[in-house]
């Protein structure tokens, strides 16, 4: 048996219960006593309607607590969650079916259709399609405790799919032990992401940076954690002056859509602490609009095979070097090599790989992928990067062209 995903939410839960866990749309407050014991009730509906551990399902839908409730309590029955874009057309979401194979799949109103199509397309899947709202009417219940699923540190707790640069999305796999290693490695460096930090999240659940970053990260530090249904510059820019926000991650064009806004000049930040901005090159010009109002906005560097992020601009380079993605964190490690796999000199061109505990085990279902990415220990990212005399690394093309629309890798 082995520490699980879910343990920081139950341990926070009687450590700090009264402490908001999350505040969703900036109205609703969800305690940490209270979100343990929805997510037990969501449980224990999931073990009734027959989940199993090590069994997947798919989760589909616009922001909602409904949606946090309806992973978190998969995960408390050892069972592997598979978030669904909530962008993908049915012929899409059928390749995803066909390919995770859950037992059931949860969708909200907005998207029941659309999914319905996708598993009629999918003939072999015997996949239940249900309701995220079944889980609105267990919030209030009392719940015995969830039994303790027997896991190892390498099963898989979650399947994230990302098209990268291919054809065909890859399912990206997540386990306790990685999952951990992620958390970990950024709580050596990073003070502002301690317990009771205020963070915000505006873009979708669905992805490494929702359910893994924005959901498993913070509810296991014991932050409180602002979910947004979607991303409104005014209203973002609002909820970061009056709830006093401290950590934000975001693409460029968020934060370039704020600093547009008349309200951005008078706008009180300063207690913003870490701000992340990542997905692509940030103009300089954004870095240096919210640095003006005394915000560093830090590059960083990731993917969803590196857990999210690998890599942080540390805040003494944020101004002398505002397109650096910095050197890695503490045990994750990234050069620069040419083709034959030796390190490029200083200001040459070559592909960023990378090492570290928080590098995906695997894809499902995929081994020759992933032959193919990780080699002798290194996983090559396909990103064309330039390491400066000092070690500092900056990300200026890809290997293969991608659209980045609402924060995703499109091939």
């Amino acid at each position: 048996m082995t520490e699980l995903v879910t343990d920081g939410l139950s341990y926070w839960a009687r450590q700090a219960p009264d402490r908001p866990a999350i505040v969703f749309d900036g109205t609703d407050r969800l305690s940490y006593r209270d979100l343990d014991r929805w997510t037990d009730a969501a449980a224990h509906a999931h073990a009734e309607a027959g989940l199993r551990a090590g069994e997947r399902i798919g989760i589909i839908g616009d922001n909602s607590l409904e949606w946090v409730v309806a992973a978190i309590g998969a995960l408390k029955l050892g069972a592997v969650v598979v978030p669904f874009n909530n962008r993908f057309t049915p012929d899409e979401l059928r390749y995803l079916v066909d390919d995770a194979g859950p037992v059931m799949v949860f969708a909200d109103a907005a998207h029941r259709d659309r999914m319905k199509a996708a598993l009629d397309r999918s003939p072999a899947s015997e996949a239940q399609l249900r309701t995220l709202a079944l889980f609105t009417a267990l919030r209030n219940e009392q719940p015995p405790p969830v039994p303790r699923p027997a896991a190892g540190p390498d099963d898989v707790t979650q399947i994230v799919y990302t098209s990268g640069t291919s054809s065909r999305p890859k399912g990206v796999l997540f386990t306790h032990r990685s999952t951990f290693n992620l958390i970990a490695d950024f709580a050596f460096a990073e003070p502002a992401l301690r317990p009771g930090a205020r963070m915000i999240y505006v873009l979708s659940m669905s992805g490494a940076p929702g359910l893994l970053w924005h959901i498993l990260h913070p509810l296991t530090r014991g932050l409180t954690i602002f979910y947004e249904r979607g991303f409104e510059p005014a209203r973002t820019l609002q909820r970061l002056e009056e709830e006093k926000i401290q950590v934000m991650a975001g693409v460029p064009v968020l934060f370039e859509q704020m600093a547009k806004q008349p309200a951005f000049a008078a706008a009180d930040l300063s207690s913003l602490e870490l701000v992340t901005i990542a997905g692509a090159r940030a103009p300089v010009a954004v870095i240096r609009a919210w640095l003006d109002k005394g915000v560093l906005l830090r590059q960083a560097y990731g993917m969803t095979e590196l857990g999210g992020i690998s890599s942080l601009n540390p805040p003494e380079q944020a101004v002398d070097r505002p397109e650096s993605i910095g050197r890695g964190t503490v045990f994750t490690r990234h050069r620069v090599v040419r083709p034959d796999g030796t390190d490029c000199d200083a200001e040459e061109p070559g592909e960023i790989i990378v090492a570290g505990p928080g590098v995906t085990p695997g894809y499902w279902r995929n081994e020759a992928a992933y032959a193919e990415a990780m080699r002798d220990g290194w996983f090559h990212s396909g990103d064309i990067g330039i390491r400066d005399a000092d070690g500092y690394i900056r990300m200026v093309d890809r290997l293969k062209d991608i659209i980045i629309t609402g924060g995703y890798n499109v091939a």
